[in-house]
């Protein structure tokens, strides 16, 4: 849980700090066999509009962390590392929670290259949790692009920012702060920041 000394922020990677639909559209043109420009830019988790089914993503995810080093080789969303490292000096908790632990037998992998492409790109981060149920980790606010993983949370009563991209479509009708890049996400989180200190008093 959240210590009450210490503003935590339950922080996602995939599509809210790493641009994981760009990477994953540049492999899946080569498993494909298809030019990268055929594949749309905005697609569904599974990514069905890409021309795989259901049973080849597994395969697909596979290939893409054991051969091509997914987890390492994404580029950071523009002003993420830079606006988390402003917040970690300003005393916010940075806990990563991300869910990248789905396909078996590379989790090693998946792990090692979080660690190291977090590291290359100077994202500050004290916790590093992998995990789906991303409520049960305790945090102050959320930072989260997944539209499952928003509804849990605002179900369960947690303050989310939604990290807004090509993704996630069916976010319309939630009523949350919404961030389209990170000099609105920097804001959000430090306003929230702000609330906290000020109730502490």
């Amino acid at each position: 849980m959240a210590r009450s000394d210490t503003f935590v922020l339950g922080l996602d990677l995939d599509g809210t700090c790493a641009d994981y639909y760009g990477r994953m559209r540049e492999i899946a043109a080569e498993w494909t066999g298809r030019k990268i420009e055929d594949l749309p830019e905005i697609t569904d988790p599974n990514f069905a509009t890409w021309g795989l089914s259901r049973d080849e993503y597994p395969e697909l995810h596979r290939f893409a962390v054991t051969q091509r080093q997914l987890f390492e080789t994404m580029n950071p969303l523009i002003g993420a590392p830079q606006a988390l490292r402003r917040l970690s000096s300003r005393g916010v908790r940075i806990r990563i929670i991300t869910h990248r632990l789905i396909i078996g037998h590379t989790h090693e992998t998946a792990v090692s290259q979080t660690v190291r492409w977090l590291d290359r790109h100077g994202f500050p981060y004290w916790d590093l949790c992998f995990m789906g149920e991303k409520g049960d980790v305790g945090a102050n606010l959320y930072v989260e692009d997944m539209l499952g993983n928003i509804t849990a949370l605002l179900e369960a009563g947690k303050e989310v920012i939604i990290m807004d991209n090509a993704n996630n479509i069916g976010i319309d009708n939630i009523q949350a702060p919404r961030a389209e890049n990170w000099i609105e996400a920097e804001r959000l989180i430090n306003d929230s920041y702000d609330r906290w200190l000020t109730q502490r008093m």
